[in-house]
């Protein structure tokens, strides 16, 4: 049987082909890093971001980065559509206009099928929304919003500058423009058990979102969380309790959310720990075994939401 809602199944459901994804870096700052708020960032991010905030520094433009991972992609996967996906830092930190070029850009191509924004929930507001959701008509369109932890206590302790009030604010904007959203969340963060982790799968229950990403809390050099582990004032999650505590998640997510990743993907010259971390595939492994031995799926445990219409 299908234990959960896969994204690559869900592409196929809607282009009936294989469909990849295209990560980019257009070189956008962050109001956590830029002195607006801080210029240390989250505790858990260094100078390049998260996937590929290097591309642009090496002299990779826009367009130049589409062009070599369509090459790369249909030699691997055979594929022939893709969706654009702004990645690194907040890619909506940047006047709507200059916001516009670059998406333009990017989805300058017949290929392209899909538009997908990663950004935090201090940088939307109707403007930014308004702009991303005039793509729908064209695209599928994805809003990526970085929630983490569902405890402003945590979220403080990670230096993230914004409250769950601020991510539940955003969300529920883009619930009004009708956009499909992404929910990121770590597991692992320091101070959090495990009561703490499900509590935030639980306050997601109670808003309007559509996907979600699980990460890994895993540490790279150039972060503060590196300093922390040099120090012995933090532990990282042992693999098994990593996914044992998956499997708790997916079974408390709704049945229809779609999920898009199930761990976290470091770059292996930057990782520091855990060594585990490295081996995407083997947790990813360890996860679908878990799910079979506890004869468990998406949603065995979720408690419908309380707010009427949402779901």
């Amino acid at each position: 049987m299908k234990r959960y809602n896969d994204f690559n199944t869900y592409l196929k459901g809607i282009f009936k082909e294989r469909v990849q994804k295209i990560s980019l870096d257009a070189g956008f700052n962050c109001p956590n890093r830029d002195g607006t708020l801080s210029r240390s960032g989250c505790i858990f991010c260094n100078k390049y971001g998260s996937g590929t905030g290097f591309l642009l520094e090496q002299g990779l433009t826009i367009e130049r980065q589409i062009l070599n991972a369509r090459k790369f992609l249909f030699r691997r996967y055979k594929a022939k559509k893709f969706i654009v996906y702004f990645q690194s830092f907040s890619n909506t930190y940047a006047p709507v206009s200059e916001l516009r070029t670059l998406y333009d850009q990017a989805l300058a191509y017949d290929d392209i099928v899909g538009l997908a924004i990663a950004t935090r929930p201090d940088c939307v507001n109707d403007d930014v929304l308004n702009l991303i959701s005039s793509y729908k008509s064209n695209y599928l369109v994805w809003l990526e919003l970085g929630l983490q932890s569902a405890h402003d206590i945590t979220l403080k302790r990670i230096n993230r500058g914004h409250d769950v009030a601020c991510f539940k604010k955003s969300i529920l904007m883009a619930h009004r423009y009708g956009l499909n959203v992404c929910v990121h969340i770590i597991l692992g963060l320091p101070g959090e058990n495990r009561e703490m982790m499900l509590q935030t799968i639980s306050f997601l229950s109670d808003i309007p979102f559509q996907g979600i990403k699980i990460h890994l809390m895993y540490v790279e050099e150039g972060t503060i969380l590196s300093e922390f582990y040099k120090r012995g004032k933090l532990n990282c999650l042992e693999q098994d309790d990593y996914v044992n505590l998956v499997v708790d998640c997916i079974e408390r997510l709704p049945p229809d959310i779609i999920i898009q990743r199930l761990t976290g993907d470091p770059r292996k010259s930057a990782l520091v720990a855990p060594d585990w971390a490295a081996d995407k595939s083997l947790t990813l492994k360890l996860i679908h075994q878990a799910l079979q031995k506890r004869d468990t799926w998406q949603g065995k445990m979720y408690k419908r939401s309380s707010v009427a219409g949402f779901r």
